[in-house]
């Protein structure tokens, strides 16, 4: 079934940012693979890009306990894919490569991948053949997920304001237990 939320109707969601980070991943090891030398780089990516996938899951996990772990995990995700944009951004720059601007032509193609379905790392291999292409298709993607990343924050941040957090409704069920 995959990482995903229980919708207030009791259905299943896959997780969009887990999806996207997950492509992330991939794309990343096999970047690094490819055209980063450097050892040292090539692992800060790596570790980046695996961080960002897994603390979601494991927010994901923590969520049925505590909504501050998850925020806490979700958004150390977000600072893991931060620091893997700017290792993207430092790879062109070191190699005179250029970064795509938001509405260039290729970046808009990225873009709309976003919207197929079941989407993997598949779907984005055929822009792994040259590094600059590659590692614009990475800060796309990255983008997208801290895009998602961000939505998800402010509604666990606003589901925590609304219903507390698991010790919070703990709280309130033993208040009205001794009430009755």
């Amino acid at each position: 079934m995959g990482i995903g939320i229980i919708t207030p109707h009791g259905g299943y969601r896959k997780l969009k940012s887990f999806q996207t980070t997950t492509i992330i991943y991939d794309l990343t090891v096999d970047f690094c693979k490819r055209y980063v030398k450097e050892y040292r780089m090539c692992d800060q990516m790596v570790q980046a890009a695996r961080s960002g996938r897994q603390n979601i899951a494991e927010g994901c996990q923590a969520s049925g306990t505590s909504k501050k772990t998850e925020i806490k995990l979700v958004s150390v995700a977000r600072a893991s894919l931060e620091e893997l944009l700017l290792d993207y951004e430092d790879y062109l720059r070191q190699h005179s490569a250029q970064m795509w601007d938001r509405g260039c032509e290729k970046a808009l193609e990225i873009r709309q991948l976003a919207y197929l379905e079941n989407r993997s790392y598949k779907t984005y291999r055929t822009y792994m053949q040259e590094p600059d292409t590659a590692a614009n298709t990475g800060i796309c993607l990255i983008h997208q997920a801290n895009y998602l990343l961000d939505q998800q924050l402010r509604a666990l941040e606003q589901q925590f304001m609304e219903q507390g957090g698991f010790t919070e409704r703990l709280y309130k069920k033993r208040m009205q237990a001794r009430r009755s």
